[in-house]
């Protein structure tokens, strides 16, 4: 999108951001901070791991009226006591954003820590290995959900359901079997839509590899059943034509053992549905 097109979007969901969070008004700060109190701020990391969410966190403080003095970069290692950013302002506005922006920056560095993490882990044994998210995260956030992602090392996937074809189970069931819910996509899709399938057993594997699907999703697969299907696949000749993921019950402490088995993508919902946010705190420190 343009940087008008960005800065639109933006607006819109710290609108919802903020209106969620303040409703009819901050009653505290009002009752509280003189009109024309102006303040300078930090925002501090409490724990380490890898920060992200700074730059629209900045956009969100410039949109309210606070100007950014210094900032990280998403992306940087913070540790204990680093500080992130600095503001200064109206003190009311200040504080009327401090929640909005801290949960920004806190569940974007948790799921970027948690990237970078696996990561690490999977690269060190299979370095062409992709880490991706999924759609398994928290409505109306996707879009920092995927930043997140990509700021940790990781590949957002689909950020729609318009961006690939993926059959899925459900699909499958209503369809008839893998051959008819590929050869319906194959009828009707563009050729610019890729064909995804999730499958569940070696037997739904080999079906959709002959059918021509350019990726296969191992569904609950055990690393073990992962290699037995990658084996099966190179004896018939099928393993180079199409790209295979793993998915489901993927964490930081088993993605090694997946990445072995020499797939291409391991889809980790995770990254979104279980990581824990990175603490962090905003400390005024300064008030005129």
């Amino acid at each position: 999108m343009s940087r008008h097109e960005y800065a639109s979007f933006l607006f819109r969901k710290f609108s919802e951001f903020l209106e969620e969070d303040v409703g009819l008004g901050d009653v505290t700060t009002e009752v509280v901070v003189p009109r024309d109190a102006r303040a300078s701020a930090i925002i501090i990391s409490k724990a380490s791991g890898v920060v992200a969410g700074v730059e629209e966190v900045a956009e969100f403080f410039i949109m309210n009226g606070v100007t950014v003095e210094k900032s990280l970069k998403s992306g940087s290692e913070v540790s204990p006591g680093t500080v992130i950013m600095e503001v200064t302002g109206p003190a009311r506005n200040i504080l009327v954003c401090e929640r909005v922006a801290l949960n920004i920056l806190m569940r974007m560095s948790g799921i970027a820590t948690a990237t970078a993490e696996m990561f690490r882990r999977a690269k060190a044994v299979n370095k062409n290995v992709i880490i991706a998210g999924t759609r398994k995260g928290v409505p109306g956030f996707r879009y920092f959900e995927k930043k997140a992602i990509m700021v940790g090392g990781g590949d957002p996937h689909r950020l729609h359901l318009d961006d690939c074809i993926l059959i899925k189970d459900n699909h499958i069931a209503v369809a008839g079997g893998v051959r008819e819910a590929i050869r319906r996509a194959r009828a009707h899709a563009s050729f610019t839509k890729k064909i995804e399938v999730e499958v569940r057993t070696l037997e739904e594997a080999l079906e959709a590899a002959r059918e021509g699907a350019d990726i296969i999703m191992l569904d609950n697969m055990e690393p073990d059943e992962v290699e037995r299907v990658i084996n099966a696949l190179k004896k018939e000749g099928l393993r180079e034509k199409v790209l295979i993921e793993v998915s489901g019950g993927i964490t930081p402490e088993n993605v090694t053992e997946y990445a072995r088995t020499g797939v291409d993508i391991i889809s980790a919902g995770y990254l979104t549905h279980s990581v824990r946010p990175l603490d962090m705190s905003l400390k005024i420190i300064k008030c005129w």
